[in-house]
């Protein structure tokens, strides 16, 4: 470690006024950092509490976001299917003239010349309107559960869209202290210069650092457009609209234990339930395409109107009753191909069912994995890195104004704890984003 040594002793103003600056420097930056918590948050119950600006950016989600409401549109509009699904057909009514003589288009010469005037009503054959039912009531199951997974996906950008701002605007705020502490370290660099006290290399260094910092914040104001443009997106605002301003990084630990939480997802989340609900549907519509193995009903009753006869005696009126039903002889052409279909379709959504329960498990344990390491960085930057840079400065400074520690080494201590932070922001930031997709796969409801 390099030492400064001098031929002749320096003058006591002349050195004092710089340590004096590098005392101050450091002193904005301790006092600036935000304090670090002996212990982080114990596990907290779920649901957890929202950061207040956050949980307004929800709820204005919920209300305005267009997907949202496309979705809930979605699912009012399946919910109506349920009545008519299991109605009878309309029946007809019909009018008529029967038996009408072509020579005298007379109604009185003809005993069976008659005004007509009939009803008729299709009945499926029994248990195919309770099916019909049936299957509109786990399609509209289905459309609900569709439109809470749409709700829960959209609020999960949301809480991403706005950790990503948070982390971006919180690295504004470190680059931009610390680019601040930085000029007062130039201007040190400076003065021991002119002094003879430092060298011109002390002066770079600190000039390169200072322009790495504006260079990082122009690299951040070019990000933070985009992140709230996505932000703004979400709320469903005009594009011309304000952005959010999100709050501080808040860390509040939650229980990460895998099974308790694969079963949560198992038994709730929305899409492993519109996909239950599309196996059910698929069971009801093979019954039913079995069922059309067998006849529905068409009964018909009508009545006829008779006038006198010529000599004036009366005729009287005509009733019938007729009972019909369609012969489904094309079984092997037209039915058994539906029953088949029927039969693939059902499997199919066992598949999917299948299929999306491991990807859930699958992505349930990659998220908690991503989110403890998080809250392990997290601790270690709270409970040793942090504490130990800050330290190290400290004791470079001391060191420095002792002439024990050259101006390089300085620096580098105030860039570690510039990093440092950045590093803590980050760890953050990615065990929020963490969080937000175990609350998506656990079907963890916004409201």
């Amino acid at each position: 470690m390099h030492t400064f040594h001098t031929d002749a002793p320096p003058d006591r103003r002349t050195v004092f006024i710089p340590r004096l600056l590098v005392a101050l420097a450091f002193a904005a930056l301790f006092h600036a950092a935000p304090a670090v918590p002996a212990e982080s948050g114990l596990a907290s119950t779920s649901p957890r509490d929202e950061p207040a600006a956050l949980a307004q950016l929800i709820t204005e989600v919920m209300r305005n976001n267009p997907e949202i409401r496309a979705a809930q549109r979605e699912r009012d509009a399946v919910s109506h299917r349920v009545s008519p699904a299991g109605a009878l057909d309309d029946p007809m009514l019909e009018a008529g003239l029967l038996n009408v003589p072509t020579r005298s288009f007379s109604f009185s010469r003809e005993d069976m010349t008659m005004r007509m005037l009939g009803l008729s009503q299709r009945f499926p054959y029994p248990g195919k309107r309770s099916l019909r039912r049936e299957v509109a009531e786990r399609d509209a199951q289905a459309a609900a559960h569709a439109y809470q997974e749409t709700a829960n996906r959209v609020v999960r950008e949301t809480r991403v869209a706005y950790y990503d701002l948070a982390l971006a605007m919180e690295s504004t705020r470190l680059v931009e202290r610390n680019r601040s502490i930085l000029r007062q370290l130039l201007e040190t660099a400076h003065r021991r210069y002119s002094v003879g006290q430092g060298s011109q290399v002390d002066v770079l260094k600190a000039q390169t650092q200072l322009s790495k910092m504006t260079e990082e914040l122009i690299k951040l104001e070019r990000e933070r457009p985009a992140l709230e443009a996505e932000l703004i997106r979400l709320l469903g605002r005009p594009a011309g609209a304000a952005a959010p301003v999100p709050g501080d990084l808040r860390f509040q630990e939650a229980s990460l234990a895998f099974q308790p939480l694969l079963d949560r997802a198992l038994a709730a989340r929305p899409q492993l339930l519109a996909l239950g609900s599309a196996v059910a549907r698929n069971e009801r519509a093979l019954e039913l395409a079995t069922k059309e193995r067998y006849p529905d009903f068409d009964v018909r009753f009508s009545y006829g109107q008779r006038d006198s006869m010529p000599d004036g005696t009366s005729r009287s009126d005509l009733v019938s009753l007729t009972v019909a039903i369609n012969l489904p002889v094309w079984r092997q052409s037209k039915i058994e191909p539906r029953i088949t279909e029927a039969q693939a379709l059902r499997d199919q959504a066992l598949d999917l069912f299948e299929a999306q329960r491991n990807e859930t498990a699958m992505k349930l344990r990659q998220q908690i994995a991503m989110a403890e390491q998080s809250v392990r960085a997290t601790r270690l930057y709270d409970r040793e890195i942090v504490p130990q840079s800050r330290l190290t400065a400290e004791a470079g400074l001391a060191a420095y104004q002792a002439n024990r520690l050259d101006f390089a080494s300085v620096l580098d201590n105030q860039m570690s704890i510039f990093s440092v932070e950045i590093g803590r922001a980050g760890a953050v930031a990615a065990y929020n984003k963490a969080l937000a997709e175990i609350d998506l796969l656990t079907g963890r409801s916004p409201q």
